[in-house]
């Protein structure tokens, strides 16, 4: 009876590993290596009583566990969010996208692949390119490149 138990586990066990590869996220792969190790246990341990496959379950899980944890630790280590300040641009060139009008922020420009608002202290039409000349807030100072 014990044998035929065991087998039903390395069944269920196997089936929900398989299931882990086609449903990525290791969230069935825990409970299905626990079977699989209770119905190993439970093949090749003759007369096991509760105890003994309690403590199999126990030891497995917090294995499994402790493995997990240390795999996604190293899988996905953190990295430093990437930020971008305005004083980045400083001597940076780029080309206006909304026209800029002293005293305003109503300007755009376009540097590297990022708009920024932008002012200067004279007129700049779309199109023209201009360089940063330093920031305000979040704001860039431009003036035209002749």
């Amino acid at each position: 009876m014990l044998f035929w138990a065991g087998v039903a586990l390395i069944i269920v066990g196997l089936a929900l590993l398989i299931a882990e590869v086609h449903v990525p996220g290791f969230f069935i792969a825990v409970p299905g290596t626990i079977l699989l190790l209770l119905g190993l246990g439970m093949l090749f341990i003759k007369n096991m009583d509760i105890i003994t496959a309690s403590l199999i379950v126990i030891i497995s899980a917090v294995g499994s566990s402790l493995f997990t944890l240390w795999f996604y630790r190293k899988l996905g280590e953190p990295e430093l969010p990437t930020t971008t300040t305005p004083d980045q641009f400083v001597g940076a060139v780029g080309t206006v996208i909304k026209d800029i009008e002293p005293g305003t922020l109503n300007g755009k420009v376009r540097i590297k692949n990022q708009v920024w608002s932008a002012t200067a202290n004279q007129r700049i039409e779309k199109g023209k390119t201009v360089r940063v000349r330093g920031a305000e807030g979040v704001h860039l100072i431009v003036e035209e490149v002749k």
